[in-house]
């Protein structure tokens, strides 16, 4: 497969059912200046797709771990390959699954009024299913087309959330009186992220 589709399946799979809640709650907490804390990673998703993919598969390796078989030896390397599988593979893993389930449930249960259970069954048979049929190529050519119809959705709710009455469009949303304190703040970060938007 070629680097850029290999490079955008790895940038699609920080997308899941929890980012919208996660970019809620940035949202929330640190007001608009707070969707720096996730605009960061376009910096190093780009930088993945188009550098780090095409190195990595020139490498010939087809995981983390096989990369630190590659690049480090020893007692030292051994430790880091066996803690990163166990920190990777049981603990930080079970965590984000626990929390992309969490949200798939609550999604379900609000758009399609089914239980937990069957969220999480259906989840897993349909994910189950194009895996068995598609492969690893159907898994990163899904991703890929996921990624475009996050994206597009992504911007397709900005443009609707713009032109509700109650925000008034974009000129009105900038002189709204929380903007205004942000432009009398006199923090470098808050002023930097008042720019860029």
């Amino acid at each position: 497969m070629p680097w850029w589709l290999l490079g955008v399946s790895m940038v699609a799979t920080t997308f899941s059912a929890d980012t919208p809640n996660l970019v809620t709650d940035m949202v929330r907490q640190h007001g608009v200046s707070g969707n720096w804390l996730w605009w960061s990673f376009l910096l190093s998703g780009m930088v993945t797709v188009f550098i780090y993919s095409k190195l990595w598969r020139r490498s010939g390796v087809l995981t983390d771990i096989e990369f630190y078989e590659l690049r480090y030896s020893g007692k030292a390397a051994a430790f880091l390959r066996g803690f990163r599988a166990l920190y990777l593979g049981v603990l930080f893993n079970v965590m984000i699954m626990a929390t992309v389930l969490l949200a798939a449930i609550k999604i379900g249960g609000v758009l399609l009024g089914i239980s937990p259970f069957q969220t999480i069954f259906l989840a897993v048979v349909i994910v189950t299913m194009y895996t068995m049929l598609g492969g690893l190529r159907g898994v990163i050519l899904t991703d890929f087309i996921q990624f475009i119809i996050a994206m597009a959705g992504a911007v397709s709710a900005a443009v609707v959330i713009l032109k509700l009455p109650q925000v008034g469009g974009l000129e009105r949303l900038l002189s709204h009186q929380t903007i205004i304190r942000w432009r009398s703040d006199k923090s470098w970060w808050v002023k930097f992220s008042y720019f860029i938007i």
